[in-house]
């Protein structure tokens, strides 16, 4: 199982767009856990998942978080801000999935 993690500053945007990513993965077969945090609930999350996307508004902590999850041999990006702001489950979890190792 494929294991996906949003950290956002607020939540609630990314906790919507999760239940979309659900929805697509189920819809398509894909065993993926997907959940959202704030941002500093992170670093205790670097062991347990597989990547993280970070929501366009905090694309700031995009090279410290690198940097930690470097550590772990996990990727770090910055979800599209189009894909997030039209909500679009399926762009963001295919891109999710590609960065994955």
């Amino acid at each position: 199982m494929k294991k996906i993690l949003l950290c956002c500053s607020a939540g609630m945007s990314t906790s919507l767009l999760v239940t979309k990513m659900k929805k697509v993965a189920e819809e398509k077969g894909i065993d993926v856990e997907i959940n959202a945090i704030a941002l500093e609930l992170f670093e205790e999350n670097l062991p347990n998942y597989d990547v993280f996307l970070l929501g366009p508004q905090v694309k700031f902590k995009k090279t410290d978080f690198q940097k930690k999850a470097d550590a772990f041999n996990k990727k770090v990006d910055v979800i599209n801000m189009i894909d997030y702001g039209t909500m679009n489950g399926a762009k963001v979890l295919d891109f999710a999935l590609s960065l994955i190792k």
